[in-house]
């Protein structure tokens, strides 16, 4: 089954994916990053949003 490209926010809203466009553009908005500040995040604490917005104080 295709993704629902209608559907702005991320699957799994507990996982932040960097391979889909649609997420990274929710996630850098969500968390006022830009695209290659939340790379270097996940690629440093992984990929989880509550760690992620732990790191960031949110």
């Amino acid at each position: 089954m295709a993704d629902d490209l209608t559907n702005r926010g991320p699957q799994d809203r507990s996982r932040i994916s960097m391979s889909e466009d649609y997420e990274v553009r929710y996630w850098t908005k969500a968390l006022g990053v830009s695209k290659e500040e939340l790379q270097k995040l996940v690629d440093e604490h992984g990929n989880s949003a509550a760690h992620i917005k732990e790191v960031l104080g949110k």
